[in-house]
């Protein structure tokens, strides 16, 4: 018997699910550099924090990280490296499995290191600057899809 190797899609409520890591994506690359910044727990909130099209601010009884815009940093604190950040297409049920897992399992198997961030509609993944052309092949190959802006389609997959 022939097995329908069709890939369910998030709508699709009570048939197959999906297996996780097989999901192919389309996200895209939010414009400019990020920073990463780690400081103490007892910390207030900097203005700078929030202000960007994307930025998280977490705190734990440990430390106050904070992601944003790395051009909104003043001179200090330092964030080292400077980030790339990828929005995943969604919203996402929560019922869907494996979405994160699908995306950074390809750069976790080429050794990108990055930083995942969860909202309620989608997900949100940073990597450092000097991985993207390891990053950008690896999507590829997984079957991601870049949405470019620019692009007539307003879909470009990456090569």
């Amino acid at each position: 018997m022939r097995e329908n190797k069709k890939m369910p899609v998030a709508h699709d409520e009570g048939k197959k699910k999906q297996t996780p890591g097989r999901q192919q994506l389309k996200f895209r690359r939010l414009p400019g550099a990020y920073a990463i910044v780690r400081m103490d727990a007892e910390t207030t909130i900097p203005d700078w924090a929030t202000k960007g099209v994307f930025s998280s601010v977490t705190r734990t009884g440990d430390e106050l990280s904070i992601v944003c815009p790395a051009d909104n940093l003043p001179a200090k604190p330092s964030s080292g490296a400077r980030w790339i950040c990828f929005k995943l297409e969604g919203p996402f049920p929560f019922s869907q499995t494996g979405v994160l897992l699908s995306f950074i399992a390809p750069l976790s198997n080429n050794g990108v290191p990055i930083l995942a961030i969860s909202t309620y509609d989608t997900d949100y993944v940073l990597l450092q600057e000097e991985f993207m052309g390891v990053a950008q092949q690896a999507l590829g190959t997984a079957g991601h899809a870049l949405i470019s802006d620019d692009d007539e389609s307003g879909r470009k997959l990456i090569e």
